[in-house]
């Protein structure tokens, strides 16, 4: 720690006496200063041990030394050293009870001590704080270093520099959620702080802030060199950080930065092994896949998983969700193969897992964010998801993604499950404008027809095919006579110049009044 005042009285060589301010002799001494002059408050920058001998002082004067002190003490001076012997015999009764009022320690300098030996002193405590601090830093740095080559993860790292600054340590992925924390009771206290995390992810990296509360003092550094942070270092203390603790800070944000660089080349091998696995997957050749896979991605093969594709909507969309289902897969432990392609990426997950989840999580945040204006392009990324699957069946999965995706983009929505198309009806899927077109252009004539108000046939087609050409029960619906139906089908038959005896022909029909029903409230 640095010197203070109490360290100065208590130098044997100096032979200090306090004369004021005993209560606040811990007070540390930034520096030691000599001057005479009657203000030296603008040359000061708060610290220092103040040395006069009252040359142009009238220190016998109250008012004088009232004034003088209250200056003094309102600059952050830590203290006044009074040599005696030279214009003053004493320590003046004037300054000594200013000081007192004050609050400002005052320290008798005797006539055989000179200034120059309580600088040295003060300069000499300085330089060995400093010394202690750098040592300190550079034992921290080794140990951090050791913990961070262990290869046993972040835990041991953490718990090492929580010993050094005397407090605790966390780290978080880029979702802001907490990968590891020492000591263990810090990792509540680390999760409430989520938001900041999130905040200081979106600034450039290297990034700081300090935020803190009745608790702690919290200082989050963020990991990474590039554009986007890739992780956030947090360091809770019951005050500032000093010297030694920043060294030891400084090299872990270092460290994990580094750990964080390599993981990230780690993941370009392993997503090129993934791209060939999913090659052979696609190819229908699965032992192969499953002998390139190996451990990294063989354990995923033999459960069920999900095939789903990812496309960006917003520059950064698949990659905030690749990085969010990245770090789920990491906590739970689980293989996630990941292979990005252009604007897209595909990823092969464990059906029910955590990595599917957060996607689900991820999406649903998306679609919460704002009202559905323009479709899933105010998403950030829009994705597709198959039903579960197995290494045999990996090329019908991706058919499926890809299905889904379709519907997602159309439908406005950040994730469509294909099961959802399954066991739904696929009139949503006719939600579109080319599907429009062919129904209002099939039906044209019809509705043209009845607008002159020369019969009802659009309705009359409607009863016959919703009673699958049954023609009592459907004039039964309208309420007329089976002749009078019958003479309305030759009717659309001669206006649409198609025949009701074709199955396809009726399946159109059908078809194009349901899309034109469904447009019809959106178009009122």
């Amino acid at each position: 720690m640095p010197p203070t005042l109490a360290s100065l009285v208590q130098h044997s060589a100096l032979k200090l006496t306090v004369r004021a301010g005993a209560d606040r002799l811990g007070t540390p001494v930034r520096w030691a200063h000599a001057s005479e002059l009657a203000d030296p408050v603008p040359y000061m920058d708060g610290g220092e041990l103040l040395l006069v001998t009252a040359t142009n002082l009238d220190a016998d004067d109250p008012e004088s030394m009232r004034r003088y002190v209250r200056r003094l003490a309102g600059a952050g001076v830590a203290g006044v050293g009074f040599a005696v012997g030279v214009n003053y015999d004493d320590v003046p009764a004037a300054l000594v009870d200013a000081a007192e009022e004050a609050g400002l320690p005052l320290l008798e300098v005797p006539r055989r001590t000179p200034f120059l030996a309580i600088s040295k002193a003060v300069s000499a405590a300085i330089a060995a704080d400093q010394y202690r601090a750098v040592t300190a830093g550079f034992e921290a740095q080794r140990e951090l270093t050791k913990a961070a080559l262990a290869g046993d993860g972040p835990a041991e790292l953490l718990a090492r520099l929580a010993a050094h600054i005397d407090g605790w340590a966390a780290l978080y992925d880029t979702s802001g959620a907490v990968l590891a924390a020492a000591p263990d009771w810090a990792a509540r206290r680390a999760a409430r702080l989520t938001p900041d995390v999130e905040r200081l992810r979106d600034r450039p990296a290297p990034a700081s802030v300090v935020v803190g509360d009745s608790e702690d003092r919290v200082e989050l550094q963020s990991l990474g060199t590039g554009r986007r942070a890739r992780g956030a270092l947090a360091v809770g203390t019951g005050a500032a950080l000093g010297t030694a603790e920043r060294y030891a800070v400084h090299s872990a944000v270092a460290l994990l930065t580094l750990t964080t660089a390599r993981s990230r080349s780690l993941q370009g091998a392993e997503q090129r092994l993934g791209a060939a696995v999913l090659r052979m997957l696609l190819a229908g050749q699965p032992d192969h896949a499953r002998a390139v896979a190996g451990d990294l991605y063989g354990g995923l093969l033999d459960a069920p998983f999900r095939l789903l594709i990812a496309e960006a909507t917003a520059p950064t969309g698949s990659e905030l969700l690749t990085e969010t289902m990245e770090a789920a897969a990491a906590r739970t432990g689980e293989a996630l193969l990941l292979v990005p392609e252009a604007e897209r990426v595909v990823v092969l997950a464990a059906d029910g897992g955590s990595a599917v989840a957060a996607c689900a999580a991820y999406a649903e945040a998306q679609d919460d964010r704002a009202p559905r204006e323009g479709g899933a392009e105010d998403s950030d990324v829009v994705v597709g998801l198959s039903a579960p699957s197995g290494p045999i069946a990996v090329s019908a999965a991706y058919k499926q993604a890809e299905q889904a995706l379709s519907v997602a983009r159309r439908r406005g929505r950040a994730l469509v499950e294909h099961e959802e198309l399954a066991a739904g009806s696929v009139l949503p899927l006719l939600a579109d404008d080319a599907v429009r077109a062919f129904a209002d252009g099939m039906l044209r004539a019809l509705y043209e027809h009845d607008a002159k108000g020369r019969g009802d046939l659009v309705a009359s087609l409607r009863a016959w095919l919703s009673r699958h050409g049954q023609w009592d029960a459907a004039a039964a619906d309208l309420g007329v006579h089976r002749h009078t139906l019958r003479y309305r089908m030759r009717r659309v038959e001669e206006i649409l110049g198609r025949s009701l005896d074709d199955p396809d022909v009726r399946m159109e029909l059908w078809l194009a009044l349901k899309t034109t029903e469904a447009a019809t409230p959106a178009e009122e």
